[in-house]
């Protein structure tokens, strides 16, 4: 059991039955009164973020996950098939269980499963990502780096905002917890 004066980033507690990762906190006082805890949460189950007070003292069952390296192989259907990077077995996991970042996955990418009580309960997306432009506007003679954005759909799929100097065939760094453009790292056709 933890209570509220253990709680840091990145622990895992059950609450409402179910995992949430404490993303921040912050304790406050309440003049004469007990301290309170604020909090935001991850529930795994589905990725949700919330914020949550709770009495400075509660206390919760911590929830002790284990990772698994995986590479992703192919997509079929709302499953992705992954392979464990030492034993080579293959295993469909559901897209859900990726959340958000989801649609920056690609064949052959390394990844994280999250395993409370030999059952999966979330999976990682690395943080950042490379992948290529596959549908951009073109560009027009006064587009500069500095200015303005774009839509540009990625070879995952996914659609990001990004400058107008980016073209087709570009590779892009892309925060997949925020789902926004880095930087480019590789200019189209080469």
């Amino acid at each position: 059991m933890v209570d509220t004066s253990d709680f840091r980033s990145g622990l895992n507690i059950i609450l409402d039955d179910e995992i949430h990762t404490i993303l921040e906190y912050q304790q406050s006082h309440q003049g004469r009164g007990s301290a309170i805890v604020r909090a935001r949460l991850k529930r795994l189950r589905d990725g949700a973020i919330f914020e949550r007070t709770f009495k400075s003292g509660e206390r919760f069952p911590q929830a002790y996950l284990e990772r698994k390296q995986m590479q992703t192989l192919y997509r079929d259907g709302d499953d992705w098939v992954v392979m464990d990077s030492y034993t080579f077995d293959q295993i469909h996991v559901p897209v859900s269980q990726f959340g958000d970042g989801a649609k920056f996955l690609k064949d052959g990418m390394e990844v994280y499963l999250l395993y409370f009580n030999d059952q999966i309960v979330g999976a990682d997306v690395p943080d950042f990502v490379e992948l290529t432009v596959a549908e951009t506007d073109p560009n027009f003679r006064g587009d500069t780096a500095s200015g303005g954005s774009k839509p540009a759909k990625l070879e995952t799929g996914a659609v990001i905002q990004v400058p107008f100097h980016i073209e087709v065939g570009d590779v892009l760094k892309v925060n997949t917890r925020e789902g926004v453009y880095v930087e480019r790292v590789r200019k189209g056709g080469g």
